[in-house]
């Protein structure tokens, strides 16, 4: 746990994908099949959080099946080809019971802001866009999908 705030523990924790989970490439296929690369250290402390029963979330703009597998594979829900990202968020927090002042949105992006305006908690990747990184209570040293998930486990529950 944060020595910093020893009595955080979140209701629920949202990630964006593209460039918190991965470096924000794709690799895109002659068939139009697209693949990106993630960490692994961020599936074990996605794993973690989820056993200590704080809810988690991707939201991503994009929509593609990529997303899905690796929310499957993480086992946490996933919103896709969301363009308004804060609606979704607070339509999820309010139907699971959780408040947005617990609320940690992990995000890198422009379109991240007004989500991440809505939480009590917003954290930003080291390579985010200079206004996200602005507004987030915490930069992670980690660059976006090397392992950013795992460091703010690591910063914030140990």
């Amino acid at each position: 746990m944060n020595t910093e705030n020893p009595t955080f523990k979140p209701d629920l924790i949202c990630y964006d994908f593209d460039g918190v989970m991965t470096d924000n490439c794709v690799l895109v296929l002659e068939d139009g099949t697209e693949a990106v690369s993630v960490n692994r250290a961020d599936g074990l402390a996605v794993a973690a959080i989820r056993e200590m029963g704080v809810r988690q979330v991707i939201i991503s703009t994009e929509e593609n099946r990529v997303v899905s597998a690796r929310a499957r594979k993480l086992g946490i829900p996933v919103l896709q080809g969301i363009s308004d990202k804060r609606a979704a968020l607070e339509a999820f927090a309010r139907e699971n019971g959780c408040s947005l002042d617990r609320t940690v949105f992990i995000g890198n992006d422009v379109n991240d802001l007004e989500a991440m305006r809505a939480v009590g908690h917003p954290v930003a990747p080291a390579d985010a866009h200079p206004s996200v990184r602005d507004l987030a209570v915490h930069v992670t040293r980690a660059r976006g999908g090397e392992g950013v998930v795992r460091e703010f486990f690591e910063t914030f529950f140990r």
